[in-house]
Formats: C-alpha cells, structure tokens, sequence
C-alpha cells in the first residue's frame, strides 16, 4: 500500500475512497491496549476505520502503528495520516500539530509535500468573515506560500496559489471595511492608508477599483487635487467600464478636472499616491 499525493477531499490511500463530509473533532489522550499486531494489519485497520469515516478510531489506529512499530516506513506514513483524519475531522489544531510534528522528524520525507499542504489548507478552512480578526488568514497566506515556494511544481502548488487569491480577496476586503469606517468617521489620512494598501498589496483582488474611487474621494476631500486626479486616470485606465469609475469620473468633472486628459499609459502600481514615481 502507498501513500497517494492527493488533495485532503481526496483520497491519498490506495485502499481508501474519497471521503466526503466531516463529524466534529475533539481531544483525544486515550490510547489503546496494548496488544502487539503486524504493523501491516494495523495499517490497515487505520484505513478502513478512516473509510467508514470513523476519525477518533483511526487516528488511535494509526497512533498505534507509531508505538508499536516506530521505525518502520509505515510509522512515518501515519504520522502524515493522523494528520489527515484530524483535519477530516475538523479538529484543525491537531491537524496542525500532526503535520508539524511529521516534518520535525521527517522534514526530507516523501510526504513532506502533503504535510506543509495540509497545514495551509488547516489554516485555510478556519478563516472567519471580514468583519472579524484575520490573524488565520494571516497564518493561512503565509502556510499557502510556503508550499507554491517549497513545491512550485506540484498540484499542491496550484491549488494553493487559487487558496492565496482568495486569502488576498479576504485581506483586501479587511482592510477596505477599516477604511470606510475611517471615512465616515472623518479620519481621511487614515482611510487613505487603508485603501493605498489595497491598492499596492492586493492590486489583483477584486477590491482595487473601489479602493481607487475611494482615494479619489478622499484626496479631494483633503485638497490634494493632482492625487485625485492620477488616482482617477489610473482607475479609467484599468477599470474603464467600472461604476466605480464613473462615479470617480462625475467627481473629477464636477471639480474641473478630466481624468481622460491625463496620459497615463502607466500600470496600476506606477503611481496614484504622493511621491509615487
């Protein structure tokens, strides 16, 4: 039996199918009797318990094949799998705890790849709604990079570099409800840190044209006209069809200013802030 490189909604066991759907995970400090078995027909009770979905059983299963046989190839192999039944599981931490402590003793294993996986896509699943703290999604862009660096020719990598867009959407939309919030509470310098933000570090997210007509808004409100204005062209320039900026536009108009008259042939990163070159 082999230890497959699959994703963790897939299989990654040749003897086991695709498991869909998780049950509630939890701490689990008891061990079983010993009761010393082949570390082969331990195995593979492990991987029919983790087929039936049983988790708490496999994962007692597979800690057993690592006391009772602590040297072998498959004792390294359940390492990576307790991993995987915490994280079907949805016991996160442990997931997390499982990986890490596979690539501390194995960190040139075979199945490092799909250890440093699991460990972002642990973080991952845990990320919580904007309007809350993004420190796991902080620790889940780092984990995701970590594995498109570690492993850029992989499928780990792919899917990890599409987990890393959404992360960034996520950042992005934090940092774009802090900076309203600024602007209805009149703190424009504050806001306009917020949205250059956006602008500068997440300037593929699906938050820029807005966070670009915000900057428009907000340097016009701080006098800083010229701003304004490349802000605005930089937006026409990128976002022509975007209501945000034709609402950009009736702002700059209506101050004299034509955002259609700057040349800018330049990208979005070159520059809408003060002292951009």
């Amino acid at each position: 039996m082999s230890l497959l490189k699959l994703r963790p909604s897939l299989l990654i066991l040749a003897t086991v199918v695709a498991i869909s759907g998780c049950q509630s995970g939890s701490k689990r400090k008891q061990e079983l009797a010993y009761v010393e078995r082949p570390v082969e027909q331990l195995y593979n009770a492990a991987a029919v318990q983790l087929d039936k979905r049983n988790y708490p059983r496999a994962i007692l299963l597979f800690n057993e094949v690592e006391r009772q046989h602590p040297y072998s190839e498959w004792a390294r192999k359940s390492m990576v799998m307790t991993a995987y039944a915490n994280y079907q599981a949805r016991d996160y931490d442990e997931a997390i705890s499982a990986a890490q402590s596979y690539l501390s003793l194995h960190p040139g294993g075979s199945e490092a790849d799909y250890a440093y996986y699991l460990i972002a896509c642990s973080y991952f699943d845990q990320i919580v709604d904007i309007g809350r703290d993004q420190r796991t999604t902080e620790l889940a862009l780092a984990a995701l990079q970590d594995v498109t660096r570690r492993y850029p020719d992989t499928s780990y990598a792919r899917d990890a570099g599409l987990k890393i867009d959404m992360v960034n959407d996520q950042l992005a939309g934090k940092e774009m409800e802090i900076g309203r919030w600024y602007l209805r509470s009149n703190q424009t310098l504050a806001a306009v840190n917020r949205f250059k933000t956006v602008v500068t570090t997440y300037d593929t997210t699906s938050h820029t044209p807005e966070a670009l007509h915000r900057l428009v808004e907000s340097y016009l409100t701080l006098g800083l006209r010229d701003q304004a204005l490349a802000a605005g062209a930089t937006l026409g320039y990128n976002y022509p069809t975007s209501v945000w900026y034709k609402m950009s536009y009736r702002l700059l108009t209506k101050e004299g200013l034509d955002p259609e008259a700057v040349v800018p042939k330049r990208t979005l990163i070159q520059k809408i802030l003060p002292g951009g070159k």
